[in-house]
C-alpha cells in the first residue's frame, strides 16, 4: 500500500518537534479523517533556516509532514511557497489515493507558517502563541486507529493493533498511541523511555 519512501519516513519521521521561538505557525486539519498538522518555521534572511512539524494522525500524514520539513528547509521563501501537493507525492514515490489528501494538508500548513511569518513582519499579524500545554490529541469521542497501518483500533482494547498485532502505549505528552518500546512517540516527538 505505500512505498518505502513513505515507510522510511513514517517510522523515521525526520524535524518533529515543536519550536518555542518560531518566526511563523501555520496549522491546518482535516475534520473528516482527524489529520493535523502544525508547521514552524525558523527563518534566516529570505530562507527557512529550520522546519519543524507536530503531527497528529495517520502514517501519511506523518510522513507527508517529514518529507514536507526535508523538501523545505534551506529553500527561499519563495520556493518553499511553491511546494505543491503533487510535489510532495512525487517525492515520496506516491501515494494511495486516499490518502493525497494528506499530502495537501502538509504543503498548506507550510503555507500558512510562511504567511504567518510574512504577516508579523508586516505588521498585520501578533507573535505565534507558545505551544499549549497539556494534551493535544484527544480521543473522547472520536475513533482511534493505528498509525501503522491505519486498522481502527478497538474502542475497549487500544493497547494492541488487530490489523497489523503492533503493541502500543499511550504518549504522556499528547496522548496519541504509539508503539510501545520506541524512544519518542510518533505523532508528537515527546521521549517515551526514561534516560538510563
Amino acid at each position: 500500500m505505500y512505498t518505502d519512501k513513505v515507510m522510511d519516513h513514517f517510522a523515521n519521521p525526520r524535524n518533529v518537534g515543536v519550536m518555542a521561538d518560531a518566526d511563523g505557525v501555520g496549522q491546518v486539519g482535516n475534520p473528516v479523517c482527524g489529520d493535523m498538522m502544525t508547521f514552524y518555521i525558523r527563518v534566516d534572511g529570505d530562507r527557512l533556516a529550520d522546519v519543524k512539524f507536530q503531527t497528529f494522525g495517520c502514517g501519511a500524514a506523518i510522513a507527508v509532514s517529514s518529507m514536507v520539513s526535508e523538501m523545505a528547509k534551506g529553500k527561499t521563501l519563495a520556493e518553499a511557497m511553491a511546494i505543491t501537493n503533487d510535489s510532495v507525492a512525487r517525492e515520496l514515490g506516491g501515494l494511495p489515493k486516499n490518502k493525497m489528501h494528506c499530502s495537501n494538508l502538509g504543503a498548506d500548513a507550510l503555507h500558512e507558517a510562511i504567511k504567518n511569518f510574512e504577516d508579523r513582519r508586516a505588521g498585520r499579524a501578533a507573535p505565534p502563541a507558545p505551544p499549549a500545554a497539556g494534551r493535544a490529541h484527544d480521543h473522547e469521542g472520536e475513533a482511534c486507529s493505528c498509525p501503522y497501518c491505519d486498522a481502527a483500533l478497538d474502542e475497549g482494547d487500544k493497547t494492541v493493533c488487530r490489523g497489523c498485532h503492533i503493541a502500543f502505549e499511550e504518549c504522556p505528552a499528547c496522548g496519541g498511541v504509539t508503539k510501545k518500546g520506541d524512544a519518542a512517540c510518533v505523532h508528537c516527538g515527546a521521549p517515551l523511555r526514561k534516560a538510563a
